[in-house]
């Protein structure tokens, strides 16, 4: 897996992140402050350092071990003086590892495997990051679409309510036209009031996750960008479909972090079996140490030097077949983990791409109805000031038309939010490149 971010970097892009002054972000700059402002990657950073260190202290375990120790000694009462009896000395030591059984191979590829490991938990976490920047980006553009919704339904209904007056005086109209163009003016300003208060606590949620004090104007998304995609996606047979997701799978299983992750656990118990094994051979050491002396009487002499070897051969084979065998079995359940987690992986797969297909159709159907029910609001509307129709009529309009628009609204935004699910899942550096597989499979469909 290439690795196209840096933690440290993102940490130190923390301290400029309340000095942003833009009056408009975009969703890159979001993303951006969000892993910045991240605690859970900050601390991923720390545990990739920490299994680097564990990797070096591996490495430092096999050189030759040395030590330097002194002593004094004298007698405070006897025959003999404190001064004639005092005697210091001081001495060095080599030891060195000769032979282990080979553990040292298996520890050295366990360390790295480790490191590996906690670096696929960082990466996780980033696409988590990512994933929550993108949900929180989507979610106050259309808590914002949804204000102006609202606004522009209030604005409507107070028109309403103003000529239902005029015409309740002149006696044009009942007075249960106008008590519902009342109800409806109300019920619409109360909307407004709730779509405010949403928008409101999602520029709250992105205040959390960037860390800025004030959230600027979000930058809109340009749909446009994704027209192919959507034509592409919305106009696929059944057949194809399987296709598709078969070859976008086999892309995905190459980077994802999970599957990754439980592959190197798989890994590490298959060399932990072999670590177990080592018990069963012996283990040669070798020792040099040498020293000075010093005594009142005798004044400065040589220890002289002793070189030592130790071995020894292990005979509790029962204890350690037992341990082999307890590692096979966590072995065993590793690799089905790994077997559990292709099969999750291949669903979550195929749901988020059928998803994002159906979000797909839902935009194109969504698009639609918010046409023409704008076109028949605007219809009724100038009927209404002709007064041709009801109040009742155009109050049935303005909800057809907001409701159509928000459930456009949610179809597009569903389809982004489809998009980032299969990023995160192939940990793809942007979305882009989820569309550019996407659509390089259009030839061979």
């Amino acid at each position: 897996m290439k690795y196209r971010f840096t933690l440290t970097i993102l940490l130190l892009a923390f301290t400029i992140n309340n000095s942003i002054t833009a009056e408009q972000i975009d969703i890159e700059d979001v993303r951006a402050l969000a892993l910045a402002n991240s605690p859970s990657l900050a601390k991923f950073q720390l545990a990739v350092e920490s299994a680097r260190l564990d990797e070096k202290t591996r490495v430092y375990s096999n050189l030759p071990s040395l030590s330097l120790g002194a002593s004094a000694s004298g007698q405070v009462w006897g025959e003999t003086s404190l001064r004639d009896s005092m005697r210091t000395g001081a001495s060095f030591s080599v030891s060195q590892k000769l032979f282990d059984g080979g553990k040292s191979i298996y520890l050295k590829a366990i360390n790295a495997i480790n490191t590996e490991l906690t670096r696929q938990e960082a990466l996780a976490a980033y696409f988590t990051v990512l994933d929550t920047a993108d949900s929180m980006y989507y979610e106050t553009l259309k808590a914002a679409a949804a204000l102006e919704t609202a606004a522009a339904s209030m604005e409507t209904a107070a028109l309403a309510l103003s000529m239902a007056e005029l015409r309740l005086e002149s006696g044009m109209i009942s007075q249960g036209d106008y008590l519902k163009a009342l109800a409806d003016q109300g019920q619409k300003e109360t909307a407004r009031n709730r779509a405010l208060r949403d928008l409101t606590v999602n520029r709250a949620n992105l205040k959390n996750i960037t860390g800025l004090w004030e959230i600027p104007e979000l930058a809109g998304i340009d749909f446009n960008v994704y027209e192919d995609t959507i034509r592409f996606l919305s106009t696929l047979a059944e057949e194809k479909i399987v296709l598709l997701a078969d070859d976008f799978s086999n892309a995905v299983k190459r980077n994802n972090p999970g599957l990754l992750k439980t592959g190197l656990q798989l890994q590490i118990a298959e060399r932990n079996v072999g670590l177990a094994k080592k018990d069963y051979l012996p283990s040669l050491s070798a020792g040099i140490s040498t020293g000075v002396n010093y005594s009142t009487p005798g004044g400065l002499s040589n220890s002289g030097g002793s070189i030592s070897i130790n071995g020894s051969i292990p005979l509790d084979y029962w204890v350690i077949g037992t341990a082999v065998e307890k590692k096979r079995i966590a072995q065993t359940e590793a690799a089905l983990n790994y077997r559990d987690a292709e099969n999750t992986l291949a669903m979550d797969i195929q749901t988020a791409l059928l998803d994002l297909i159906a979000s797909t159709l839902t935009v194109q159907s969504a698009r639609r109805a918010d046409e023409y029910a704008q076109r028949n609001y605007e219809y009724n509307l100038e009927l209404y000031k002709l007064s041709q129709a009801s109040v009742f009529a155009l109050s049935d309009a303005a909800a057809l038309a907001g409701d159509s628009h928000t459930q456009r609204i949610t179809a597009e935004y569903s389809f982004l939010s489809g998009l980032s699910k299969l990023r995160s899942l192939g940990a793809f550096d942007s979305l882009d490149e989820v569309i550019n597989l996407l659509l390089q499979k259009q030839k061979g469909l």
